[in-house]
């Protein structure tokens, strides 16, 4: 059996170069965009899971262990663009506080493109990490901290030493000039996610509540951003896990919350 295998894959001599090199073209091609699918993927996933419905929200409760794990699992699959849960929950909690006013740090309707609101809000987001700006007491509450992880996941050395690792990957693998296109979206891949879901979420979709603000689902099945685009349902319950409130709209991170909530991992809080 073995050997008619064999005889079927053989190639003449003249094609065997040419083949095997399309071939390997091919597997080089399918792991940068396997690389490139899993970190949009799991970066986003625990910018949602632990900064934003953790850390912002406190949509469940977890163990000093767990919450460190977390923690350190944030910190190597965001990478680069690693995002301090401190700053990051501030400033979301300001966010649904002031929702669409000038208060509001990324509200689109006060800048005139993506670009503008993007900096803007990083500029904000880092006066938090340095503590220049700090209304803690403004918005009281329990907020994650490990000082090292923050320390090392916001100097520019960490994010440089995870920009040269994702660029050495890419000139062992890419196959062509134009992937290298990709390697900013690596390295910005946390306030890309954030742009894409504070434009979008409010100024594209449809409405299922009046929250006296702009907020809008995007889509009814917000794979691609994890459920982060219910933003209007989300608006309208801020603490409650699941993003998805109509029977189409669907939230891939609930069920992952479901399960470890039955695994003991995390305990979910009940919605109010």
């Amino acid at each position: 059996m073995i050997h008619c295998l064999l005889c079927l894959l053989y190639l003449p001599p003249v094609l065997e170069k040419p083949c095997l090199l399309f071939m390997l073209f091919i597997l080089f091609f399918m792991i940068i965009l396997i690389f490139f699918i899993t970190h949009w993927f799991l970066s986003l996933f625990f910018q949602t899971f632990f900064q934003h419905r953790y850390a912002s929200h406190r949509m469940f409760t977890t163990s000093k262990t767990w919450e460190r794990i977390f923690y350190l699992m944030a910190y190597l699959f965001e990478g680069a663009s690693f995002l301090n849960p401190r700053a990051y929950a501030m400033m979301h909690r300001q966010h649904h506080a002031f929702s669409d006013t000038e208060k509001d740090p990324h509200s689109p309707y006060f800048f005139t493109d993506i670009y503008q609101m993007m900096k803007s809000t990083i500029n904000t987001f880092g006066d938090y990490v340095k503590r220049t700006k700090d209304p803690e007491a403004q918005f009281p509450g329990h907020y994650p901290e490990w000082p090292i992880v923050d320390r090392m996941g916001s100097s520019i050395l960490s994010r440089l030493l995870f920009g040269a690792a994702y660029t050495c990957f890419y000139i062992f693998f890419a196959t062509h000039w134009w992937l290298f296109f990709l390697l900013p979206i690596h390295f910005m891949m946390g306030p890309i996610h954030g742009a894409i879901v504070n434009w979008c979420g409010h100024k594209y979709g449809y409405t299922n509540f009046d929250n006296k603000d702009k907020s809008k689902n995007t889509t009814p099945f917000d794979f691609l951003m994890l459920g982060e685009l219910f933003q209007n349902n989300h608006h309208k319950h801020p603490n409650s896990a699941n993003f998805g409130k109509r029977w189409f709209e669907i939230d891939p991170v609930y069920p992952v919350m479901k399960l470890m909530h039955w695994m003991h991992i995390i305990t979910l809080r009940k919605t109010y």
